[in-house]
């Protein structure tokens, strides 16, 4: 595993957390949080130093393997001196108090992490936005199971990754406990406080009649709604047609990679979507059932396969998770009875062709990394695998990348090498001839 090159000072490749116990005490009228991370983790190399990454909190004690250690924090990284030097292949234990006053981390991408609303909490961590609430190893390609007890005032609702255990009351105070088993890149570790009912979202709903189906048909998946009671009836609304996104992405990449589903809605609109394992944040200005709308929601459903389950191993590799989640929207616009795939990438195409051709989307550097060629010129790159393969090596490709990469790191050249060997018998099929020209060359390649 390499550094990432687009976050610089976020991450360390000498070490892998298996394992973060997150214990929060959160105050929503003053902001005030205290923490306790207790991580678990095994040195790569041998270590002089552990670097975690901290931002805008102030670390009250730390220990490792359960005895004081030194330690300075500098910007936003906290820099941990063991006693001796940790061996290469040893694990350890770090367990870190810590609190402050939580803010978002500004920088080329705007405000990103922990941000207050105008009543509660959301979290939006893509791509550094974790270390404004907890101590982490913060690189996309370092993934770790969770666990969660979070404690706030009563009358509000926490919701986290994964799938809650428990819950009890102690007077004004509310305590939440989560657990999230499958391993999850820290960006992606969310908690969203606000006044929320929670209900489940039934749907009745058919495996779609769709080309690629597969006989064992899409397996049932608890989803849930979390939003403001004044704005369920507008949610379920426009989240009616959820269940059959949920099986069309079912048949097209493979089994649904989580226990459950679900999608907040706090009362604030925001300026786009948040995305989050096991769930996704959508603002009510996104809630309607308008294309624009129903294909938001359909993607952030799809980077739950891409993105979530699938995680890039660095930044740079950004257009397998937005690229597919892309063409997710396209995949649901054919299987919904609205246009093709191949008719929506014909509009992407006169879209991009018509922009100036100056970036390599496959590599787009961190100031252009949610630039929106990323995702139609990625999506594009999946459409031309897809004419070169046929829907049934296609389909079957998919579900093969899903499955052999579940829950793990992904790179493009590991792309390459899964489409090389599903779609290897159709003449002339080579993955990397077909994708460069979308991914690392300038100009727009034809249709």
């Amino acid at each position: 595993m390499a550094a990432d090159s687009y976050t610089p000072g976020h991450g360390s490749v000498g070490y892998q957390v298996s394992r973060y116990e997150l214990y929060l005490d959160y105050q929503v009228i003053t902001n005030r949080l205290a923490g306790h991370a207790a991580i678990t983790a095994r040195a790569s190399t041998a270590l002089t130093t552990i670097t975690l990454n901290l931002a805008g909190l102030r670390v009250l004690r730390l220990q490792l393997d359960g005895k004081r250690s030194r330690f300075i924090q500098r910007g936003n990284q906290l820099i941990i001196t063991p006693n001796r030097p940790q061996p290469a292949g040893s694990g350890f234990s770090l367990d870190v108090r810590y609190g402050g006053t939580p803010a978002p981390l500004r920088g080329i991408w705007g405000a990103v992490g922990w941000e207050e609303l105008t009543d509660g909490v959301l979290v939006a961590g893509q791509p550094t936005g974790a270390p404004t609430w907890f101590p982490c190893n913060d690189h996309p390609g370092q993934k770790a199971s969770y666990g969660y007890t979070i404690t706030t005032d009563a009358n509000y609702r926490v919701i986290c990754n994964g799938v809650p255990v428990s819950r009890h009351a102690n007077g004004s105070r509310e305590t939440w406990v989560f657990e999230q088993p499958e391993p999850m890149a820290c960006y992606l570790a969310t908690v969203q406080i606000g006044r929320y009912d929670l209900q489940p979202l039934t749907f009745h709903t058919h495996p779609p009649a769709h080309r690629a189906a597969r006989p064992d048909g899409p397996r049932p998946v608890p989803q849930f709604l979390a939003a403001p009671q004044i704005l369920m009836t507008k949610a379920r609304t426009a989240l009616a047609r959820q269940g059959q996104m949920m099986d069309t992405f079912q048949t097209c990449f493979g089994p649904y990679p989580f226990a459950t589903y679900t999608v907040v809605v706090p009362a604030d609109g925001l300026e786009m979507p948040i995305e989050a394992q096991s769930l996704s944040v959508f603002g009510p200005n996104h809630l309607n059932q308008g294309w624009e709308s129903q294909r938001l929601i359909a993607h952030e459903l799809a980077h739950q396969w891409f993105g979530n389950s699938l995680t890039a191993a660095t930044w740079s590799d950004i257009w397998l998770h937005e690229g597919f989640a892309c063409y997710a929207e396209w995949l649901w616009s054919e299987a919904s009875g609205n246009s093709t795939a191949p008719t929506q990438a014909k509009a992407a195409w006169r879209a991009l062709s018509v922009n100036a051709q100056d970036l390599a989307v496959g590599d787009p550097g961190p100031a252009n990394m949610f630039d929106d060629r990323v995702y139609t010129r990625g999506a594009l790159a999946v459409h031309a695998l897809r004419r070169a393969a046929g829907d049934a090596l296609f389909f079957r490709l998919l579900r093969a990348w899903t499955d052999e990469h579940r829950h793990g790191s992904v790179t493009t050249p590991d792309l390459f090498a899964t489409a090389d060997r599903i779609c290897g018998a159709v003449p002339g099929f080579d993955a990397r001839t077909i994708l460069t020209p979308w991914l690392y060359q300038l100009p727009l390649p034809r249709l």
